[in-house]
């Protein structure tokens, strides 16, 4: 209703400065930059109704100058859209195959055992009863994910995985896909064939040039393993497509001030794109001092960004993921499906965790997390617990209670609250509760400030970069984008 003597209605929006000029965002994600000046008149009901600033704050659902009703109405549309992922429930499977690993990196979060250890191997029973339950979820898609440890160390059950859930699959009539996370040393031709066969995704783990790779990625013996990675992505890639071959770095001490040598790397790799990671603190990387502080991160992200963008003006067609993810949730309407940047976290919800003994872990942080002996994340078992125990428990439960960052101290009031999320099990794990404090987390801090620099850029509105940042979210040519535009 409108109220008398006002010409229009102001509806639920947030807000930053940004320099001279004003951030608005809305409930859905949609924003506007505007004037200090036109602000003041905006909350002081001064705007003129006919001039183009209210007709682009009309446009944002930010005010209405009719009954308000159905502008509410579209906004709630669109909100539901960014809340999508909630719909179908849990997507993303990640099977614990075994502990054992022929490596021993020094930041490795998940604490691999020795390649002789194996009572740590999944055995057939588990994995049966993990698929089992995998397939209760109500999701229409179904991605299981083969972790270890390496799980080539023991293939038999990777490979037994994936016949009895195609077996299920034809009753269920998913969509189903499977990808194998290794360090590609075992790589041989009869694993190439099978994963060619099947059409199993493979991601690896490369950290740049050999002397960064190998600074960190080891064999238990100590030696490099640079070479064999190199050779067998080749192999991977040419028998399976270079599209169904990725690779995911670990930022360390190491490269952190080299980033740009680590794009490079990628690009002569056949990569068309880098996911620049933090590390994170579980398992042995919680106990060797590999990091940095977080200024030190972002000044070198933001330098690698730019490095980035100015490859794709100059031709190269080559994205940094992390940006790209962030992007789609700004310049678009819809859901990403990335758990990390979810409100309520995708823990549980959207990624569940199945240890070799049947454990199930509400991320693969949480998992990590019991290998250091907290089971705070622990829902249940497959052995023991049926489907409605495990998803629908007290474990569960809290941490997506304690993860809506519109409920948040700060993130409730904040304008970038609809790009970012939640992290409970790493608020737990570092700061001792679900919730976190803000001003002291790394993960908020980091999040932050690579949404401001992302919206600082987008600001900017040059055509160049946003061509390329289109180019990126919708994964097409800077030419097709450019031709969409002209019509």
């Amino acid at each position: 209703m409108m109220i008398k003597g006002r010409a229009y209605t102001i509806l639920p929006y947030r807000f930053m400065r940004f320099g001279k000029d004003i951030l608005l965002v809305n409930e859905a994600g949609e924003f506007i930059f505007m004037s200090e000046n036109d602000f003041v008149k905006l909350r002081t009901y001064q705007l003129d109704i006919k001039d183009e600033t209210f007709m682009n704050l009309k446009n944002k659902h930010i005010v209405a100058d009719t009954d308000p009703t159905l502008p509410i109405y579209l906004l709630a549309t669109k909100y539901r859209t960014k809340k999508s992922f909630l719909n179908d429930f849990t997507a993303l499977h990640i099977f614990i195959i075994t502990l054992r690993c022929n490596q021993k990196c020094r930041y490795c979060q998940a604490s691999g055992e020795d390649e002789t250890r194996t009572e740590y191997d999944m055995s057939l029973e588990t994995a049966k009863k993990s698929v089992d339950l995998v397939f209760k979820s109500p999701s229409p898609a179904i991605k299981i994910e083969f972790q270890g440890g390496e799980p080539f160390l023991n293939f038999e059950t990777v490979k037994y995985i994936v016949q009895y859930a195609k077996k299920l699959n034809r009753v269920h009539r998913k969509d189903l896909e499977f990808v194998v996370c290794t360090n590609l040393l075992g790589l041989n031709d009869e694993i190439l064939d099978y994963l060619e066969e099947h059409k199993i995704w493979v991601s690896t783990s490369l950290d740049g040039q050999s002397v960064l790779h190998d600074a960190n990625r080891i064999t238990r013996k100590g030696t490099g393993t640079y070479d064999i990675v190199r050779k067998n992505i080749r192999a991977a890639q040419d028998r399976l497509g270079v599209e169904r071959v990725s690779a995911l770095m670990v930022t360390t001490r190491d490269n952190v001030h080299k980033l740009n040598d680590v794009v490079d790397e990628y690009i002569k790799q056949r990569f068309n794109f880098i996911f620049i990671r933090t590390i994170h603190p579980f398992g042995r990387a919680a106990k060797e001092k590999l990091g940095y502080d977080v200024k030190t991160f972002i000044k070198n992200y933001k330098k690698t960004l730019d490095y980035t963008i100015g490859l794709n003006i100059d031709g190269a067609s080559f994205s940094e993921q992390y940006a790209t993810i962030i992007l789609k949730k700004i310049l678009t309407p819809f859901a990403t499906g990335f758990v990390d940047l979810q409100s309520p976290a995708g823990t549980g919800i959207s990624c569940a965790v199945y240890g070799y003994n049947g454990d199930v872990f509400v991320s693969d942080e949480a998992r990590m997390l019991s290998k250091m002996g907290d089971n705070r994340f622990l829902m249940g078992n497959v052995h023991k617990n049926s489907y409605q125990e495990i998803f629908n428990g007290k474990v569960i439960r809290e941490t997506i209670e304690n993860s809506c960052v519109e409920t948040m101290p700060l993130c409730s009031e904040c304008a970038f609250q609809m790009y970012c999320g939640a992290d409970p099990v790493r608020n737990y794990s570092v700061q001792g509760d679900l919730m976190g404090h803000r001003p002291t987390s790394e993960f908020h801090q980091i999040n932050y400030l690579i949404i401001r620099y992302l919206m600082e850029l987008i600001k900017q509105n040059d055509a160049d970069i946003m061509n390329i940042f289109w180019s990126w979210i919708t994964n097409r040519s800077i030419e097709e984008i450019k031709r969409s535009k002209r019509g």
